[in-house]
C-alpha cells in the first residue's frame, strides 16, 4: 500500500500563488454538450484530472464499450448521452462504481424512451444501452438523491422529440449545480425555464460558442483550510470568478466564520488569514455545497469549533459513504463525531486519545486526502494511505502542497 508522511516545520507566515485545476464539475458539462452539438474544438482550459480524463476519452474513443473507472459523474452523463446516441454500448466502471446506485436515472430515461439494460445487479452498473432518438416528454424525478441525474437528463433534453419538463419532487439537493447545468446548456444556445421545481427545455440545437473553463472552486476550498488552519497566511488563486456558475464558490462566506477574506482581483482571489472570535458551534446547511463538507469538517475540528452540519445525505453514495469515512478518519484524530440523523453530521466538543503515530485513510477518494492532508499544519506529522486518489480531480495537488508550505514527503 501506498504511504505518503507529510512532516512540517511552523513557519511564521505563508504567501504564494497556487495553481489550480480546472473545474471538472464545468469540463465535464461541457464536454458532453460539445459531443451533442459537434464541436468539440471550442473548448478551452480543460481539466487534465482522472474525472473528466474519463468522459474525454469516452467520447473521442471508437470503442462501444466504454469503462469510466471511478468518475461518478462520467456515469451519469454517459448514460445519457449514450441513450441518444446511435449504437449499441456497455458502459461500465471500477468495482466501487458498480455498487453506486444508478436505478433512479435509468428509470427517467426508459420512461422517456430509452433501451437501457442492467449487465449485473439491478439498479447499478454497468450498463447496455441502446441508443436512439429519445421522444422526451414530462416526467417527476426525486430531486433529493443526486443532482447529476437531473443534468445529466437536461443536457440531452434539447435533442428529444419533444423535449423535457421534469418535475424535481422531494426536497432538491445540489441546486447550484442544476443551476450550472442551465447556465452552460444556455452559453450554447439552449433557451430552458426553472420555475421552482419545474424545468421545461423544448427542442433546440446547440450552437458552437468559444468557452473557457473556470478553474476549480471545489480544490480552491484545501487552501481556504490551509489560511485557516494557519493564521497567518496569504494566498493567490487564479481564474477564480466572482460571478461564478461554480455552487462552491459559498467557500468566500462558508470560511469567513474560520477567519479567512476573500478578495477578488484581476488574477482571480486573494485569501487570507484573519483574527475573528470564532463561532461557538458552526450550524450550517451544506446541501447545495455537499463537496466541502469534509474540508470544513476536519478545519473547525484543528480549530476547536463545535458544529452541526446538515443536508449531507447523499454523501453515502459519493466515492465512499463519507459519512462513515469522516467519523472512522477523525476518531484518529482523538475527536468524536456523531451521526445525530440522516445527513445531520454533529461535534459537540467530545475527544478521544488520538492514534499514534495518525495514519489517515483514504477509501478511494480524493477529497479525503486532500481534506485531511491540511491537518500537518497543527499536528507537525501526517501519514495517509494511498495518496495518489487526489488525481481524480487535482493530479498536481501534492506538487503544490509541499511547495506552499515547504515541508518534508516521503512516499509519492
Amino acid at each position: 500500500m501506498k504511504q505518503l508522511c507529510i512532516k512540517y516545520q511552523p513557519a511564521e507566515r505563508l504567501e504564494a500563488m497556487v495553481q489550480l485545476p480546472a473545474s471538472k464539475s464545468i469540463a465535464n458539462r461541457a464536454l458532453v454538450v460539445a459531443a451533442l452539438g459537434g464541436f468539440e474544438h471550442c473548448l478551452e482550459n480543460l481539466s487534465d484530472c482522472d474525472d473528466t480524463q474519463a468522459v474525454l476519452c469516452a467520447l473521442s474513443s471508437q470503442t462501444h464499450t466504454p469503462n469510466i473507472g471511478a468518475a461518478g459523474t462520467a456515469m451519469r452523463f454517459l448514460t445519457a448521452y449514450y441513450a441518444q446516441k446511435e449504437g449499441v454500448w456497455e458502459l461500465s466502471g471500477s468495482e466501487r462504481m458498480h455498487q453506486r446506485p444508478i436505478g433512479i436515472l435509468v428509470d427517467a430515461l426508459r420512461s422517456l424512451g430509452a433501451d437501457i439494460t442492467y449487465l449485473q445487479q439491478e439498479g447499478y452498473p454497468p450498463l447496455r444501452i441502446v441508443g436512439k432518438k429519445l421522444k422526451g416528454g414530462k416526467i417527476a424525478l426525486n430531486g433529493g438523491v443526486s443532482s447529476q441525474y437531473i443534468s445529466a437528463l437536461l443536457m440531452v433534453a434539447p435533442l428529444m422529440q419533444e423535449g423535457l419538463t421534469l418535475q424535481l419532487t422531494d426536497k432538491v439537493v445540489s441546486v447550484p449545480y442544476i443551476k450550472m447545468t442551465l447556465s452552460l446548456m444556455h452559453h450554447f444556445g439552449i433557451e430552458s425555464k426553472l420555475d421552482g421545481t419545474v424545468v421545461q427545455v423544448a427542442p433546440q440545437a446547440y450552437q458552437a460558442r468559444p468557452f473557457v473553463v473556470e478553474n476549480d472552486w471545489s480544490a480552491a476550498s484545501y487552501w481556504y483550510a490551509v489560511v485557516a488552519l494557519h493564521g497567518n497566511a496569504s494566498i493567490t488563486l487564479p481564474y477564480l470568478n466572482a460571478d461564478s456558475w461554480q455552487g462552491d464558490s459559498e467557500l468566500v462566506r462558508l470560511f469567513a466564520p474560520l477567519g479567512v477574506t476573500t478578495t477578488f482581483t484581476s488574477q482571480g482571489v486573494l485569501i487570507a488569514s484573519k483574527e475573528v472570535q470564532l463561532p461557538s458551534c458552526y450550524d450550517c446547511n451544506l446541501a447545495s455545497q455537499p463537496d466541502l463538507a469534509q474540508t470544513l469538517v476536519v478545519a473547525c475540528l484543528l480549530l476547536g469549533v463545535p458544529f452541526r452540519f446538515s443536508g449531507l445525505g447523499n454523501l453515502k453514495i459519493k466515492e465512499t459513504d463519507r459519512i462513515a469515512a469522516l467519523i472512522a478518519e477523525c476518531k484518529k484524530m482523538g475527536f468524536v463525531l456523531r451521526e445525530v440523523a440522516d445527513g445531520v453530521l454533529v461535534w459537540d466538543g467530545e475527544k478521544t486519545l488520538p492514534m499514534q503515530p495518525l495514519v489517515i485513510d483514504t477509501y478511494e477518494d480524493h477529497r479525503m486526502a486532500m481534506a485531511f492532508a491540511p491537518t500537518v499544519l497543527k499536528l507537525g506529522e501526517i501519514k495517509i494511505n494511498n495518496p495518489q486518489v487526489v488525481t481524480k480531480s487535482y493530479p498536481q495537488y501534492w506538487k503544490e502542497f509541499e511547495k506552499l508550505l515547504q515541508i518534508n514527503m516521503l512516499g509519492l
